[in-house]
């Protein structure tokens, strides 16, 4: 997995940066090895906004884009939610192909043989 990690109003230190690439680990189990992960850490300015710590995530799979959005009043709180997300929409994705390959190799029910619709 190729994991680029940028920050917006913020500066991304070495502690930040290795914390996001040791819980994208989870991540790094279920896809391929090419695919690019892009990680946008931000903090908003709006006083109002109390969840002002925002990790963006976009996965870029073959054939695919998963893109995810998490705000917390912590970084690491909003990098920890961005993943469990980011994990359940790869499973859900993989699940779907996988049961899709499946029903595609069952026979169709409901159409009688034309050996049983003899008539008398």
């Amino acid at each position: 997995m190729q994991l680029r990690v940028k920050g917006k109003n913020l500066e991304v230190n070495e502690s930040l940066r290795r914390y996001v690439e040791r819980k994208l680990q989870k991540l790094d189990r279920r896809v391929h090895d090419l695919t690019e992960v892009e990680i946008e850490l931000a903090v908003e300015k709006n006083p109002s906004i109390a969840d002002s710590q925002v990790a963006e995530a976009t996965v870029h799979l073959k054939g695919h884009t998963l893109r995810a959005r998490e705000a917390a009043r912590d970084m690491k709180a909003a990098v920890d939610e961005l993943t469990d997300k980011l994990v359940r929409q790869v499973k859900d994705l993989h699940d779907k192909r996988v049961d899709g390959r499946r029903h595609a190799d069952e026979p169709e029910l409901g159409k009688p043989d034309e050996a049983e619709t003899t008539e008398t």
